[in-house]
């Protein structure tokens, strides 16, 4: 078995059985997922000059997977959306949902040919659930950008205030899931993609972690006795819940909810995974507003966290603010700084929160390794000190004894939400490829190949290149151990046979739709060896915990969490769309084996 190298040093990591046998471990699951590299930035640095093979084992953060059961599962559809997914029982105007007809599975021969027999013979190399786009919101925060909706309905969704509640539900879900639908396999990890948070706020940033690890959430900021925000401003763009003005969302049936924003606002509790979790960066994660590429604006700081807040704007002016977002024309945030000086007198005034200031990338890494936040592990979720020292958010690790895990940082810091790689970082991935040629491959990030055409320069390596999405498509498809490239951001369901080339076999692209647009998906993968010279991968959607059905009266945490997923659905504006084709969801992708 190859060895991985860490993303900061050279020092040579260790395969599964070393490190079981230097624990003391007699016996675990099939399945243990751990970083690479040690959590210690010394050892990372030194371990390979100065330390043993067994040293470097010590040090290795160790997450077990769910322990397979003493029978093995048989294939199962409770809880996945093969057996049912929430669809409107009423035909107009708010429409309420309740439970569908499932989705089939779809077997996709694109890059090879599927051959009888498979089901009996196949055996299981991993498998694990990806999360992605879950966008946590501070929907007080004053930087949002509410006021859009001025020009495009869909700028601002009803939704927003009851994210954290949603991903609490996501959570639970993935928790009672009894291991992977097909193969019955032991789930190794789980991996969210990216846009973690929604405005790069300390706020936010707080409730990703204790959604995923565990904890007591309070989700709101400013005044802890209210929430103060566009949806008890009265103005009639936003749904007003707890009053009875036909605001424009009341108009197309929404309902009057007494009690809604105290609920909203209230404590929650996350259990966290019961599983390892591992995490990879996005462009709302990296920048402000997901777009603002300077974190050095010190007025726009000073913003985030005082107490004022724009919350309408005309729409000849919101357009304009749009268009310069979506065609990068202000990836530096002056435009946007000057706008909200010009409209100071519109504002109004809300409680100033130093905790909903911008967060950069180095405290990223540094609260992901906080133990607070730990929950299973590993230890800084795949980023350790290293990427600290090296000032990178990318990484390696091990899924199992055949299979390594890649996750990339495509954001550009440049600013713009569309992404690229630098080529410190392309040369890497190639050579972390090489040297575990013989283990099959798994590349993670937040961007897909086709919203990676922004090459704009990374302020801090001005004369580094950036790479395209299709760069990086030809360097994956010349590597046959690539199985799969799994991502998110475009918040639709969407997967892609990309061939090969130059001795490869070819890979999937896996994108998976957001949690916070409807049909606010995750999704579960199995990766199988067929025994006859194929490899499949199964992709099988899963919701949240919630209920299909709501009840108006039910201000509870799991009824604002159906809510959540109910109000998404009625969103003005709202793709009908991102579900994807039944060729997008349920599937099984073959490959031609290595």
């Amino acid at each position: 078995m190859s060895r991985i190298r860490s993303v900061a040093s050279s020092a040579l990591a260790v395969n599964r059985r070393t490190v079981l046998a230097v624990t003391g471990a007699a016996a675990v699951s099939a399945g243990v997922g751990y970083a690479l590299r040690p959590t210690d930035s010394q050892a990372a640095t030194d371990a390979g000059a100065t330390g043993t093979a067994a040293d470097t084992a010590a040090e290795a953060p160790v997450a077990q997977s769910r322990r397979a059961p003493a029978v093995p599962l048989a294939p199962y559809t409770r809880g996945t959306t093969v057996a049912t997914v929430a669809a409107p029982r009423t035909a107009s105007g708010f429409r309420r949902l309740g439970d569908g007809p499932g989705w089939l599975r779809v077997v996709r021969g694109d890059l090879a040919a599927a051959k009888s027999g498979r089901a009996g013979r196949r055996t299981a190399l991993a498998a694990f659930v990806q999360l992605t786009d879950l966008h946590i919101i501070d929907a007080q925060h004053p930087m949002r950008l509410e006021y859009l909706r001025s020009t495009d309905v869909h700028a601002w969704r009803p939704q927003e205030s009851l994210t954290v509640h949603g991903a609490i539900a996501l959570v639970e879900r993935i928790n009672a899931l009894r291991g992977a639908p097909v193969t019955g396999a032991p789930l190794h990890f789980a991996m969210t993609t990216g846009d973690n948070t929604d405005n790069n706020a300390k706020t936010e940033l707080e409730w990703f972690l204790k959604v995923m690890s565990g904890g007591r959430i309070s989700p709101n900021s400013g005044d802890p006795r209210q929430y103060e925000g566009v949806q008890n401003s009265g103005i009639k763009q936003y749904w007003q819940p707890d009053t009875t003005v036909r605001d424009a969302d009341k108009q197309r049936g929404f309902p009057h909810l007494d009690g809604f924003l105290a609920a909203v606002i209230r404590e929650l509790n996350s259990p966290g995974l019961n599983l390892p979790w591992y995490s990879t960066v996005g462009n709302h994660d990296a920048m402000p507003l997901g777009c603002y590429g300077s974190h050095a604006d010190p007025w726009l700081t000073e913003y985030a966290m005082g107490g004022r807040k724009l919350m309408s704007l005309p729409a000849a002016e919101a357009k304009k603010l749009q268009d310069a977002i979506r065609n990068a024309k202000d990836p530096k945030g002056a435009g946007f700084r000057d706008l909200l000086k010009a409209h100071a007198r519109d504002m109004r005034s809300v409680t100033p929160d130093e905790n909903r200031a911008p967060y950069t990338p180095t405290d990223y890494l540094k609260a992901h390794l906080d133990p607070a936040h730990r929950g299973l592990g590993p230890v800084g979720h795949g980023y350790s000190t290293a990427n600290l020292d090296a000032g990178t958010q990318y990484y390696s690790f091990r899924i199992a004894d055949d299979v390594i895990g890649v996750s990339l940082d495509t954001t550009d810091a440049g600013g713009h939400y569309e992404g690229s790689v630098g080529t410190a970082q392309l040369k890497w991935l190639e050579k972390t490829l090489k040297d575990n040629k013989d283990a099959y491959a798994v590349v993670f990030s937040h961007h897909t190949s086709k919203s990676m055409d922004n090459t704009r320069p990374d302020p801090a390596r001005p004369g580094e290149r950036r790479h395209s999405g299709e760069e990086v498509v030809a360097l994956l498809a010349r590597h046959r151990n690539v199985l799969a490239w799994v991502n998110g951001h475009i918040h639709r369901n969407d997967i892609t046979a990309h061939a090969g080339s130059g001795g490869g076999h070819g890979f999937w692209e896996i994108s998976t739709a957001s949690h916070v647009d409807y049909p606010q998906l995750a999704r579960v993968i199995e990766l199988v060896d067929n025994k006859d010279g194929t490899l499949s991968l199964f992709t099988t959607c899963v919701e949240s915990a919630a209920p299909h059905r709501t009840d108006f009266a039910d201000l509870s945490q799991t009824g604002l969490a159906a809510l959540y997923r109910e109000l998404s659905f009625n969103a003005p504006g709202a793709s009908t769309t991102l579900g994807g084709s039944a060729r997008d969801r349920n599937t099984e992708l073959v490959l031609k084996k290595g």
